[in-house]
């Protein structure tokens, strides 16, 4: 795993208004704060990615998203509040004020509580939520490496961690956070 030096240098690009790639138990992602409007722009700007598509927030712990959250059954928030085995991204309704750059043209975000210990200590030092979406132009391969995400974006990144953990390769699933419904197969 990177050192706490790479991990803090992270999380001081991302205050600073930064994009940062880094590994997920998925994919390698590219990440901003999601509250920082012109961070979230750029991204999206750098991927060719349409706002209204929203985008997924990843959080060490169900507390750091809740606030987004609409009120919830007992048992949507007591299925979502816990990682699965396999990486789940849950798309649940969120409050009005949520920012437009975050949800897109829907009344829902999607979450995943991570599992992946790089990914959960930049949650844990940001003290809440990261931008995560695949690292790669939008419509193409998602990188699966630093070596790809440094070919996708040249020198447009203000930073990327390296991590030999095991991912899968693969975009998590994204069911209903209300039905479980399957949304996108992982």
């Amino acid at each position: 795993m990177c050192e706490s030096w790479h991990i803090r240098e992270a999380v001081r690009r991302i205050f600073n208004g930064g994009i940062i790639a880094y590994p997920t138990e998925t994919l390698y992602g590219l990440g901003c704060d999601p509250f920082n409007g012109p961070a979230v722009l750029r991204l999206l700007a750098l991927k060719q990615r349409d706002i209204d598509q929203g985008l997924i927030l990843i959080a060490s712990h169900f507390n750091q998203v809740e606030p987004m959250l609409a009120s919830m059954p007992p048992a949507t928030r007591k299925r979502v509040m816990h990682p699965d085995k396999r990486p789940v991204t849950w798309v649940l309704p969120c409050r009005p004020a949520v920012p437009y750059w975050i949800r897109g043209c829907h009344r829902s975000i999607a979450i995943r509580i991570t599992t992946h210990p790089l990914a959960a200590s930049l949650c844990d030092r940001m003290g809440g939520p990261l931008v995560s979406t695949s690292a790669n132009i939008h419509g193409r391969r998602p990188a699966t490496g630093p070596l790809s995400v440094r070919k996708a974006f040249h020198n447009q990144l203000d930073y990327v961690l390296h991590d030999p953990a095991a991912a899968t390769n693969r975009p998590s699933e994204i069911r209903n956070g209300i039905t479980g419904a399957i949304l996108r197969p992982g």
